[in-house]
């Protein structure tokens, strides 16, 4: 199991159940202590828990974050990680050469170049300085990458502003991958960054086909601000654990439900 994956496990544990042990977590991913250490000194480093005596308990800056549901992009990149890799997975196989596609700044598109086909051509057009960087762990020459314009957004790695708005008002690309904070029963999109949001709902508007990406945790959920009706959505692809009962609400709604399928998890420390 890669750290990125241990990390992503062991903030589920906190956030449900409120400590964690080292010899309780070396045995679960079966994996050295200082292994698990190691881990526990990087998700410390980044804000996310405090160390104690023989395990680690959730930060209280985490703790403040949660309930406000503001996470920044270091807490984000890593929840929920094996799921993200799955609907990037299936999501990259809608992309076709020579397509020309808006990227928001969330942490489950952040995986999509990693599936693309090694000589496929594509132009991504994103505000999320994360997204590219990621891309950059990959080289691909035939990856164009275009970044809108705006004020830096440190937290979450992103543009944002006027100047982004208006370098977004450029293109009509044909696709757009995007995802949000809630999707409600009754087909609502909701986010949780109003820095982020006009930008999102330009993407929405100008692309010809919009996919959003959303794991199985986001559903039957109402978010703080509202981002668009399920309705303005062309494809909803989510993950393997997404249960039947969560998308009967959508079954009235005119889009294409996608479920990913499952990646068997890596055994690699």
């Amino acid at each position: 199991m890669y750290s990125v994956e241990r990390k992503a496990e062991i903030i589920q544990m906190l956030e449900s159940q409120g400590t964690v042990d080292v010899s309780n977590l070396a045995i679960k991913f079966q994996a050295s202590r200082e292994t698990v250490r190691r881990d526990l000194r990087e998700l410390e480093a980044n804000g996310i828990i405090k160390r104690t005596h023989g395990g680690a308990v959730l930060s209280e800056r985490h703790n403040n974050i949660q309930k406000s549901q503001e996470y920044p992009v270091a807490v984000r990149g890593i929840q929920r990680f094996h799921e993200k890799n799955e609907i990037c997975k299936k999501a990259a196989s809608f992309i076709q050469d020579g397509d020309i596609i808006f990227v928001d700044n969330s942490s489950t598109t952040m995986y999509l170049t990693r599936y693309l086909p090694a000589g496929i051509q594509v132009t991504f057009i994103t505000n999320s300085i994360k997204f590219m960087l990621e891309c950059m762990q990959n080289p691909n020459p035939n990856i164009l990458l275009i970044s809108l314009g705006g004020i830096f957004h440190s937290n979450n790695l992103s543009v944002y502003g006027n100047g982004t708005l208006k370098s977004a008002e450029e293109y009509y690309p044909n696709k757009a991958f995007l995802s949000c904070a809630a999707i409600s029963a009754k087909g609502m999109l909701a986010d949780t960054s109003i820095y982020e949001l006009d930008t999102k709902r330009m993407m929405i508007e100008r692309a010809q086909e919009v996919y959003i990406l959303a794991d199985h945790t986001k559903f039957n959920k109402n978010g703080p601000i509202s981002l668009s009706a399920a309705s303005s959505i062309d494809y909803l692809i989510t993950d393997s654990q997404i249960e039947a009962s969560m998308l009967a609400p959508l079954s009235l709604v005119d889009l294409k439900i996608v479920v990913a399928d499952s990646i068997p998890s890596e055994h690699s420390q």
